[in-house]
């Protein structure tokens, strides 16, 4: 189970061998299409309020975030950005990573700390929405 590769006489054919699908494919190719998809208006929205709100006062801005329409796509663009990250970091590391051990921890590292960044970020998001009144 060592990460040490240099040690098999086996062919890169025999290795290849039985492998065959993960069967996951499908659902991680629909899952990035979906986030994608769903992140191009969102970032358009964050574009827009960059724009709009660059010269606003703190307060401003957040009585502005605080409205329902604002705080809802806000969270929907922390949620579908997060899990879009992470998907096309676990493709890379499964594909240049060749180490099973490595790459499992770091797929799990990547997922845990979006994970706590997102959880982070959603109460952050709440605060601004509870603690400020329309």
């Amino acid at each position: 189970m060592g990460c040490s590769d240099k040690s098999s006489i086996q062919t890169p054919l025999a290795k290849a061998k039985g492998l065959g699908s993960a069967h996951h494919g499908t659902h991680h190719h629909m899952l990035h299409d979906i986030t994608t998809i769903a992140n191009i208006p969102l970032i358009g929205w964050v574009i827009y309020t960059i724009f709009s709100l660059r010269n606003a006062t703190y307060e401003e801005f957040t009585v502005w975030m605080s409205h329902p329409v604002s705080i809802v796509v806000a969270v929907l663009f922390v949620l579908t950005t997060f899990k879009h990250v992470t998907g096309e970091l676990q493709v890379v590391f499964e594909d240049y990573v060749p180490c099973r051990v490595m790459r499992t921890i770091l797929v799990l590292g990547v997922k845990l700390v979006f994970l706590v960044l997102g959880v982070a970020s959603i109460v952050a998001l709440m605060k601004i929405a509870f603690t400020t009144g329309v």
